[in-house]
């Protein structure tokens, strides 16, 4: 099994990117370009539309706002198995770490989700200095 971690550091603080995070049918509002729709499709699955073209349903298996941890499943796509987490770290400085973890099947489409998660990250940070997540 393949997998990817990335952590990125961020220029706001904890409560805010949680906020952001946690508004699960939104995504594409943080994620900009990466992700060019999101939707709620059910109560715990949302459809992700990503500017490649892929369409992924995914499950939201866990929404933790105590320990700010997001955890969510492509049920489709090029994958046999694929679970991600967020989770949202305060830093003494009141900046923030999002740590992102993706472990996925087959090990061959690994590539292309590091692609996707750099792209994210990066949309991520630009959506703080574009103030998308601040006015949630």
């Amino acid at each position: 099994m393949a997998s990817i971690s990335k952590h990125i550091p961020l220029d706001a603080d904890a409560d805010t990117v949680w906020a952001a995070l946690r508004d699960v049918g939104n995504a594409h509002q943080i994620f900009a370009p990466v992700l060019t729709d999101c939707r709620l499709d059910h109560d715990d699955t949302r459809v992700a539309t990503f500017a490649n073209g892929l369409v992924v349903h995914e499950r939201i298996v866990d929404v933790d706002d105590d320990a700010r941890r997001l955890a969510y499943t492509v049920l489709d796509g090029p994958f046999t198995h694929h679970h991600a987490t967020f989770v949202v770290a305060a830093e003494p400085d009141g900046t923030s770490v999002l740590t992102w973890v993706s472990d996925l099947l087959p090990h061959d489409a690994a590539p292309m989700v590091e692609d996707l998660m750099d792209q994210g990250a990066l949309a991520v940070q630009d959506a703080l200095r574009r103030g998308a997540m601040l006015k949630r």
